[in-house]
Order: C-alpha cells, then structure tokens, then sequence
C-alpha cells in the first residue's frame, strides 16, 4: 500500500422523496475533531431538521469509522451512507445527510434507499484524488544546510507538515512510502541533518 484514494473539497447534493428533503455534504476530514466541527456547522445551518445522519472513514488504512442513524431505524441511514463511501475506496472523508420530514413514512427500505443515492449524487460532485501515503520525519538541522535538505523534500515530493526556520530549523515532513527508502539515504547523506521517524 503506497497510495490512498480521498476528496479534498466540500460539495452539497439535495434529493427528495415522497416530501422528504435530503441534503448530503461531504467534508475532507483528517480527525474525529475535524468530524465534530464539520456535524456542529452543519447542525448549526439546519437547526430545524428532522435528522443529521452521517458516516465517515479515517486514516490512511481506513480503519477508523463510524456510522451514525440520529434517530432513524438501526441500519437506516448512517450504513448506506458508510456504503457510498466504501463503494468509492475513500477514507478521511465525512459525509452528513439532513432530513426535512416531509410528512410521509418512507419505511426502511425507502430511507436505506434516500441516504444511499443522497451519498451518492453528493460524491458525484467531488473528483476522487490520489495521495500518497507518508512516513513522518521530524528533521533539525542548521540554517546554512536549509536549501540541501529542501532540495531533497521537493525531489521526493515530501509533504511539509510544520517548520520552524531560524538559526537552528525544526520541521516535519512526510516523506512518500514509494520513496521513503531513497529519500531516507539522501537526507543521510547531509552533514549536519538529525532525521528521527515520528511515532504514531
């Protein structure tokens, strides 16, 4: 596994059945606490609906996730949300689904069949892009060997996470699993350069 499939734009789709309005977002999301702020935005723009379903995927392997009903019948809503997701091989990736009752029961195979195609017109929207995936680095090095080492990182195509430059530099990067090895051996080869493998 050297790459991994996501979205990184929000997108809106609205479907309708039987009365019953479905607004789906989808979110790029990296954290359970960026899925918390993305369902408080989206609770905060609809504070009269019915329901706020919603499923996401995280990490890199897309082993965390979650699928939530909000009130609607157990499997209903967050499982075929969840699925959309799935179908398209995505992680870090939120999708909400709003409900505006409409006055008429949609019964469960109706509601599994609205989140279902609301998940899906709304991932229609967003092209699915490729990433690769990272090890994390943490490198500290002095100013005057700066341009070697960004020289690597841009080679690489190593992700900065966080830098810090003045006399004495600090920064993360993630370097891409497909050339971590090669990568790795150049960073090395700077006289100067401590490179640590970031746990976690």
């Amino acid at each position: 596994m050297e790459v991994y499939f996501t979205i990184d734009k929000t997108a809106v789709a609205e479907f309708k059945d039987r009365g019953s309005k479905f607004l789906a977002y989808a979110f790029p999301v990296k954290t359970t606490e960026a899925v918390k702020e993305c369902l408080a935005e989206v609770k905060k723009e609809h504070p009269k609906a019915t329901h706020h379903c919603y499923a996401y995927r995280l990490g890199t392997e897309g082993l965390q996730f979650r699928a939530a009903d909000d009130g609607e019948p157990s499997g209903s809503a967050g499982k075929p949300i969840l699925g959309q997701i799935d179908s398209k091989q995505i992680t870090d990736v939120l999708i909400v689904v709003v409900r505006y009752f409409g006055g008429s029961l949609l019964g469960v195979p109706g509601l599994i069949n609205a989140y279902k195609m609301s998940a899906a017109l709304v991932l229609q929207l967003i092209p699915v892009i490729q990433k690769n995936i990272e090890a994390k680095y943490h490198l500290s090095f002095d100013y005057t060997i700066m341009n070697d080492v960004m020289m690597v990182v841009k080679q690489h195509n190593c992700t900065v996470i966080s830098q810090e430059l003045q006399l004495f530099c600090e920064m993360e990067i993630g370097v891409p699993k497909s050339t971590e090895e090669l990568c790795l051996l150049r960073l090395n080869d700077i006289y100067g350069l401590v490179v640590k493998k970031v746990k976690g």
